[in-house]
Order: C-alpha cells, then structure tokens, then sequence
C-alpha cells in the first residue's frame, strides 16, 4: 500500500483502529469530566480536596496496568485476540452503565469505581491492540499501522479531555457525559465486531493466577531479546517525558504564559498535531520497513527542542491574564508552539521504530507478553515521573526548568540506550545525509530505495 491512510479501508486494520480510537477517547472523555467535576463541584460530591480527588483519580486509572497486564497478556497469547477485543469493548459498556448509575445516585464510590474499572478494561485491551498488528499487516506495513495507532492514540486523547472538560461545564452535564461514554462505547464494540479472527499462538497455555510472578516472567521474555528490552525502555521513557510536559501544561498556562482554559488547549492541539505529524512522517521516511536510525534523529528533537521550550518561555506572566488572541499576539507565544510542535514531532519519530522493533523482534509465542511487560513498565516510569515532577516543583524548581531537567536527561537516557545498542546510531550516522537530502527534496526516494539500488549489479 503507497499510503498509511489505505490501512483504514482494509477490514484487517480499520476495525481496529476505530476501536483503539473510541476506546482511548472514551477513557480521557470519562477521566477528565469526572476532574472536572471534583475540582469545580467537589463541595456537592465529598469534603475530600479537590487536589486529593484529581490525584487519586490519576492513580485508579493506572493501578490495574500494575495489577491485571501481566494476566491480559497470558489471555491474548492464549485466546483469539479479535475475541478479546469484542469481550473488553462489550465489559467497557457494563462499565459506562455503571457509571452512569455513579452520577445518577451521585455516588462518588461508584463513579471511582467506574474509573478503576475503566483502567481494567484498557489494560484488557492493551496487549491486544499491539499483539494483533503483526498478525494482520505484513513487515512492510507495520511502520504504517504504528504510526496511525499512534497519532490516533493522541488525537483521541486530546478531544476526549476536550470533550469532557465541556460535558462538564454544561447544564446537566452528568447526563450528557454518560451519553457520550455510552454512545462511544457502543461504537467501539461494534467496531470490534469487523475485527478479523487472530489465532492465539499458545493455546495450550496454562494461566498463571499469581500476578507478580507472571509480571517478573513477563518482563523475563522481554529481556531474552536485547533489542526488545531496551526498546521497551526507549518507550516507557517516552511516556514518562510525555506525560510530566501534558501534566505541567495547565500550570504552564496559567502561570507562566498568563492565559487560561483555551491557552491550554492550544498546547495540548499544537503537541498533538506534531505527535501525529511525526508519526506520518516516520512512516515516510523509512519506506515501509524499520529504519532504527530514526530513534536517535527523534530524540535528539526531543532533547534540543525541550531545551529549547525551557529558555524559550516567559521569565514571568502579564499581570492581566490574555485570552486567546491576546496570547497568540504575545512576544515570543510562536517560539513556544514550534518548540512544542517540534516535541511532538521528535516523539512521533522516536516512538513509532521502537514500537515495530517491539513487534518485529518479540517471540510471537510470547509476543501479547512482552507487549504486556513494555505496559507495566510504562505505568511504572509514568508513576515514577509523576513523584519525581511534583517533588522538583515543591522544592521551588519553575516549570521552564522542569522542562530543562526532563530534556537533559532525556539525552542521558538516549545516550545509555544507544551504548548499549550501537546499531540505532550507526544507522543514523549511515543515512543522515540521505535523509537530509529526502527532507530537501521531498522526492519519493528513500534511504531504504537507496540501500536497494545501491545492492543491484
């Protein structure tokens, strides 16, 4: 296929991604009305914080990537993944159901409930989403498949926090929400249903009960293969940068550029339209195969740009807040959002190699496994970060300087991966000067076409 975009019409890719989509803005939609509604209303619901509320409505949601991965990978290395798929979507409208029943008994247990049970039934999902992809897109098609998976992941992100940030706000905001969560999740179960059927590659599978031990074995397959487990790092790293710069963006909003909801959503907009921008041009640029020198081209964006960002930013905000337009016409506001776009971008390159690579290399006997580990050591190094960020912040470090901190380390992080593992950094080094000339000409002639004419008598 000559584009990514011809995925979407294939019944082995398109199902899945709506479903992955919808299930991804579902999640966001529910997460952030209910922070909404805790932060604004939370005199109505508990006389817990509302800073206590948002944070452990945080943790809910991550704890059974922590708890149930390792088990939801034995389950999709056993069973037909397409099956798993439909069960989780369908379990996801049960979910929403309950919910919804949350805000009509305005039960703050039920809703927390309903928030945990959501975190479930995305872990359920997780190894499923990844697992399936080399069993239904050849090698020259995967770059393609991530690389949509991905920008979707974040465009769905964005308009679920969107969405629920205004479902909340309206009149009857507590209706409007569960029939948006319904609505979805009934969509993306019926997108699952046009899923084809994927043969689990072990199963005769004995299932592990005990949760820890499967989580050590599960990482014990992923560290079998070198490449593996260190790509497994580069991408919960990744989501560790990621997730401590969307963390600081209201914060950075408010505080330093001097704006409010809107400057926040223009963020949150401009970083999404780089992650998928850097995507796309991922699967450009290696010419539907792994182009590995790609990684260290990513996260060198990631490092200069972040740095970037952090002396780029306003050493303090107006003393009158500025709305949209006001902020756009501010001083230096268009050095931010290319710093910020350029982030995104420079994540779309570093992500999308290290998640084929995963797939390429991975056993197929424990592949769901392996997707599972590369899971909880995602939550885990977001958890980390997290704790790490609102410790910098107390002991008085300004978020320009977070961001600072984040870049230089993601340098020391790339710089360790990449010692390990040469092979990133010879490629790069390799097809530097043709991707610069790629860039330059925008022809269709790639650095994996160059490879091949320069191989032929």
């Amino acid at each position: 296929m000559s584009s990514p975009f011809a995925l979407l019409r294939a019944r082995r890719f398109g199902p899945l991604f709506v479903t992955q989509f919808l299930g991804a803005y579902n999640d966001n939609l529910f997460k952030n009305a209910l922070v909404v509604l805790l932060t604004f209303q939370s005199t109505q619901w508990t006389s817990l914080s509302p800073g206590l509320l948002a944070n452990l409505a945080a943790g809910l949601f991550i704890l059974p990537f922590f708890l149930f991965s390792a088990s939801a990978g034995q389950l999709a290395d056993k069973y037909d993944k397409a099956l798993l798929a439909r069960r989780a979507k369908l379990l996801e409208i049960v979910i929403v159901l309950l919910a919804g029943v949350g805000f009509w008994l305005h039960s703050l247990e039920l809703l927390l409930t309903g928030l945990f049970l959501l975190g479930l039934q995305a872990t359920l999902f997780g190894p499923v989403k990844y697992a399936i992809l080399p069993q239904h897109l050849g090698e020259a098609e995967l770059v393609g498949g991530n690389a949509l998976i991905e920008a979707g992941t974040f465009v769905a992100i964005l308009v679920g926090t969107l969405s629920g940030g205004l479902l909340a706000g309206v009149e009857g905001g507590t209706l409007w929400i569960t029939a948006g969560c319904l609505l979805a999740a009934v969509a993306g179960y019926l997108g699952s249903l046009r899923i084809p059927a994927a043969a689990p590659p072990e199963p005769g599978l004995r299932l592990n009960r005990n949760p820890l031990d499967e989580t050590w074995r599960s990482i014990g397959f992923a560290r079998e293969e070198p490449s593996v487990f260190l790509a497994i790092l580069g991408i919960s790293w990744f989501w560790l940068y990621g997730a401590l710069l969307l963390a600081q963006f209201p914060a950075y909003a408010k505080d330093v550029l001097g704006t409010a909801e809107g400057g926040v959503t223009l963020l949150l907009g401009v970083f999404t339209l780089g992650i998928g921008s850097g995507s796309l041009l991922c699967e450009r640029l290696s010419a539907q195969r792994l182009e590995i020198g790609l990684v260290p081209l990513g996260a060198l964006g990631l490092t200069l740009s972040g740095l970037d960002l952090a002396l780029a930013s306003p050493p303090a905000a107006p003393a009158v807040p500025l709305g949209l337009a006001a902020l756009l016409a501010a001083p230096g506001i268009l050095h931010v959002l290319a710093d910020l776009f350029a982030l995104g971008l420079s994540g779309g390159l570093f992500i999308v190699p290290l998640y084929t690579l995963l797939q390429l290399r991975s056993a197929p006997a424990h592949r769901a496994r392996i997707v599972a580990a590369n899971n909880i050591l995602n939550a885990l190094f977001m958890v980390v970060g997290a704790l790490a960020a609102a410790l910098l912040l107390a002991a008085g470090l300004s978020i320009p300087a977070l961001f600072g901190v984040a870049a230089l380390l993601n340098a020391a992080v790339a710089l360790y991966i990449f010692r390990l593992l040469p092979d990133f950094l010879q490629r790069f080094a390799a097809r530097l000067t043709s991707l610069g000339s790629l860039l330059r000409r925008g022809a269709p002639r790639s650095p994996a076409a160059s490879e091949k004419s320069e191989e032929q008598p």
